[in-house]
This record gives structure tokens, C-alpha cells and sequence, in this order.
């Protein structure tokens, strides 16, 4: 190849190579022209060297490789290998281990480039006061419980992420309040050589003042002790993962619970659990696969998710169930800074007579319709589907001067995006009691903002209607689901 050939050729790669720098936080856009590369990549390949990790003082440089998708060695044309450079950047940044990351070319020995991979890594130890209400949102415990200390949860939590540099978790919690309870959790991505099995323990135990034994008019019902505990419980799980390639990842796991209620319980709700007993105690099995395709998996602006999950529980009459619940979400950019979000859940619990303590649907954890925050649809089965239009407002970063001469400042990035969204839903419940809102169509709309932060922080202010006809802002924190 004659050298002004070869010299375009290195001077275009190393462009396009530093064009991955602008890739540091994620939603950034960058673009390369199909001209430049109908030119320069004209039958030409490039033979990946040596790969350099920089920044990885906690990491294990094992873990950084998992994710990288080439290696030493392989052959892959321009524009191929800047597509991969973008995955690789993409996929570092959603382990959640490293605040920016940096993959681009480094040097070039005549067709073979060395790839330089640079991290900067998050804080990983967090001990931490715990507060929290325990309500299922924030509108819920200000508006209709009058922002009531006694239903917080209060105490210290030490969350331990990378703990070994091998992106594990620990976790640790000590809370009282509401709720007294001691729980712990270790969840290991890896245990094989080969960087495809891993492993997580869980375990739980605690006991409640109060306890939600209803459902009246869709809305929780609740029965207080003043100085008695009137739940206990205990919940332990163990189980393996398995993660053969980057996007999906497999768990199988065993599970233990045991719940015991006073009698009062049972007696203002005989169905609280099944034939009237005020204790059980089951195991269970379960499997799930999660799949990950997205350019940012905490505010997802592009690509694919899924989550899809069964699980047995109980193997008696005093608790027999089957449980299956998938959640998908896609997002499709539209035109620069906008992108459409489709959301989707379905569930369905079997047989689909079940005592009360199982019939918990929509209003849960992360289960909810938008607009309807101050209801619970219990229920056996059902799903909904959430649309949203969203676009990019600001990006914009607030700098924190050194706290030592010589240190570098740090940056706390801020995105904030606007959007508008529509929700329809269904519950299914056999037995519905003095309640409205299951078996019958439901449907939501509105507008918010939404703010993304430090370390996948995410908040929803959400303006919002119902069909009842109500409407309300609502606040949230917001995870892929």
C-alpha cells in the first residue's frame, strides 16, 4: 500500500477513534459519514493488539475484558471496529461500576491497533442513614397518611458495591420504625474462571406494627398495634446465575418464607391466608432471564429490554401457586434529542383462587399505573401499556471544586428531559370484594419532568389524569421497568 494511502487511512481511524471520547456519558450522539467510509473502508481490516485498561484501581481487569466485544486478535473492518468500540463504551457503562469510560484507538503498528480503555470508577462503599416511608409512593405517605413518622422505616444500610473488584454486591441493612428488621445480601456476577456463572444469597427477617390485611374501595386497609407486633416473617433465598454471553442473564434459584399474623388478622379477614390459618411457611423455585440491548439501562433513550419470570410456591394446600409476569420495555429515537418509550407488563397467578395475601397486582413495588397512585388493584392476572414521548430539555454539568490541591474537580451531571404519556391497564380478580377498578379497563395520561443525575439517580415529577377524573402531581423514582 503505498504510504499516502496508508497515512489517510490511520489519520480517518484515529478521528473516528477519538470521536468514541465524546461517548463519556451516556445519550451522548455522534455520528460518522458513509462517504468517508465508502472510501476508506474499501476491503481493508484492522487486527486488534494489545488491549490497555487504564483507571481500574478496584476493578478486576478480568471483569472489564468480560465486556469488551472483541478481543486480541480478531480482524474487523473501520467501520466495524468503531462499531464496536461504541458497544464496548455502552456495555462498560451499564455494568454501573465506573462513572465515564473512554475506548479508543491508541497506537498502530502497521494494520494491528492497540486499543486504550480508560475508566473512571465509582465510589463503591456506602454507609449510610436510612429513611424511608413505607408507603408505595411518596403522594401516598404526604398526602393521605399526612407525612406520618410513624410510618418510616429508619436505621443504617451499607451497600458495598465492586466489594472484591469483581462487580459483587453486599448488602446490609439494620432498620427499625414501621418495620424492625435485619437483612442481608450478597449477590456475585461471577464464580467461574470462565466468567459465566455466578451466584446470590438473600435473607431477610423482621416484624410489623402494622399490617395491611384489606382491600376496601381499591385502597389498602391497615390494622395498628400500639406496643405488639402484629406480623413476623422471614425470607431467604439462594440461587445461580448464568451469563454466557454480554446481553442476557439467567437465574434459578430456591426460596423460604414464613409469615405469622396475631388473630386479629384472621379474624377481620379469614382469607388473609388460606382456610383461616394465621401461619405459613413454604418453599419455593423460581427461574428468570433478563435481556438487555439499551444504550443506557437506568434512562434507556434507545434499544431493548425484557424480563420474564416463573415461579412455584408452595407445594401443599396451605400455599400451592404458579406465577409468571413478564415486563418489556423498547425505545426508538424519532429525530435528535426525542425518542418513544413503550412499557409493558403482564402477569398471571394459578389457580386463580388465592388467598389475599397473594392477590397484591397493581400499586406494588414498581407495578403501577401512572395516575392511579393512590390505588391498589389486587387481582390474579393482567397487564397494562404505557407510551411515552420524551425529549432531551438540558445536559448540563455543576462542578465541585477539589477538596485538596493537586486533586481533580469533580462534575455532577444533570439531564432533564420533558415528556408526555398514556396508560392502559387491566386486572383480573375473581373475587373483588368492595372494589371498582379491577375488571374493567383503566386508562391514564399526562406530562412531567424527569430528572437524571449522579450515580442512575433518577426523579419523576409527573403531572397526571385518571379516568375517575382526577388528577395530581406525582412524585417518583424511576428504574428501567
Amino acid at each position: 500500500m503505498p504510504f499516502k494511502k496508508l497515512y489517510n487511512f490511520l489519520f480517518l481511524f484515529t478521528i473516528s477513534g477519538c470521536q468514541c471520547l465524546f461517548a463519556q456519558q451516556p445519550g451522548n450522539e455522534y455520528s460518522y459519514s458513509d462517504s468517508v467510509f465508502t472510501k476508506v473502508d474499501n476491503g481493508v481490516s484492522f487486527q486488534v493488539g494489545e488491549i490497555i485498561l487504564t483507571g481500574n484501581k478496584k476493578t478486576k481487569s478480568n471483569i472489564i475484558l468480560r465486556e469488551i466485544p472483541f478481543k486480541k486478535g480478531e480482524v474487523y473492518t473501520l467501520q466495524s471496529l468503531v462499531k464496536k468500540f461504541e458497544d464496548a463504551q455502552r456495555q462498560l457503562m451499564n455494568t454501573s461500576l465506573f462513572n465515564s469510560v473512554i475506548v479508543a484507538a491508541g497506537s498502530f503498528e502497521g494494520n494491528i491497533v492497540n486499543v486504550k480503555v480508560d475508566v473512571k470508577e465509582r465510589w463503591y462503599l456506602f454507609p449510610v442513614p436510612y429513611f424511608k416511608p413505607v408507603d408505595r409512593n411518596l403522594n401516598q405517605w404526604l398526602i393521605e397518611q399526612n407525612a406520618s413518622i410513624s410510618r418510616v422505616n429508619y436505621g443504617i444500610k451499607i451497600l458495598y458495591n465492586n466489594a472484591t473488584g469483581r462487580n459483587d454486591k453486599f448488602r446490609f441493612w439494620v432498620v427499625n420504625g414501621y418495620t424492625k428488621q435485619a437483612s442481608f445480601s450478597y449477590d456475585r456476577l461471577y464464580i467461574d474462571k470462565n466468567l459465566k456463572w455466578g451466584m446470590k444469597v438473600n435473607f431477610a427477617v423482621g416484624s410489623n406494627k402494622e399490617i395491611n390485611y384489606n382491600t376496601v374501595n381499591d385502597k389498602q386497609v391497615f390494622l395498628k398495634e400500639k406496643d405488639q407486633y402484629v406480623r413476623k416473617f422471614i425470607n431467604t433465598s439462594a440461587e445461580i446465575t448464568y451469563r454466557r454471553a454480554i446481553k442476557t442473564r439467567h437465574s434459578f434459584g430456591i426460596s423460604y418464607t414464613q409469615e405469622e399474623v396475631k388473630d386479629t388478622i384472621v379474624t377481620l379477614n379469614p382469607s388473609y391466608f388460606k382456610t383461616g390459618r394465621r401461619k405459613i411457611s413454604f418453599p419455593g423455585l423460581y427461574y428468570r432471564m433478563s435481556y438487555f440491548d439499551v444504550d443506557y439501562i437506568p434512562y434507556p433513550t434507545r434499544g431493548y429490554a425484557v424480563d420474564f419470570s416463573a415461579a412455584k410456591g408452595g407445594f401443599s394446600k396451605e400455599y400451592d401457586v404458579w406465577q409468571f409476569q413478564t415486563k418489556a420495555s423498547a425505545s426508538w429515537p424519532i429525530f435528535p434529542k426525542a425518542f418513544i418509550n413503550l412499557n409493558i407488563y403482564g402477569g398471571i397467578k394459578l389457580p386463580f383462587k388465592q388467598p389475599y395475601f397473594n392477590q397484591r397486582f397493581f400499586g406494588y413495588n414498581d407495578v403501577f399505573m401512572q395516575g392511579y397512585e393512590y390505588y391498589v388493584m389486587d387481582g390474579v392476572a393482567g397487564g397494562y401499556i404505557k407510551a411515552t414521548l420524551t425529549r432531551e430539555l438540558l445536559d448540563f454539568k455543576i462542578r465541585i471544586p477539589p477538596v485538596k490541591k493537586g486533586k481533580e474537580a469533580q462534575h455532577i451531571p444533570f439531564r432533564i428531559f420533558g415528556k408526555v404519556f398514556g396508560n392502559t391497564g387491566y386486572v383480573h380478580n375473581p373475587q373483588p370484594g368492595e372494589n371498582s377498578l379491577s375488571n374493567k379497563m383503566l386508562y391514564s395520561g399526562g406530562f412531567g419532568i424527569d430528572i437524571l443525575s449522579f450515580y442512575d439517580v433518577t426523579f419523576k415529577f409527573e403531572y397526571t389524569f385518571n379516568q375517575l377524573g382526577q388528577n395530581g402531581l406525582f412524585l417518583h423514582r424511576k428504574s428501567i421497568f
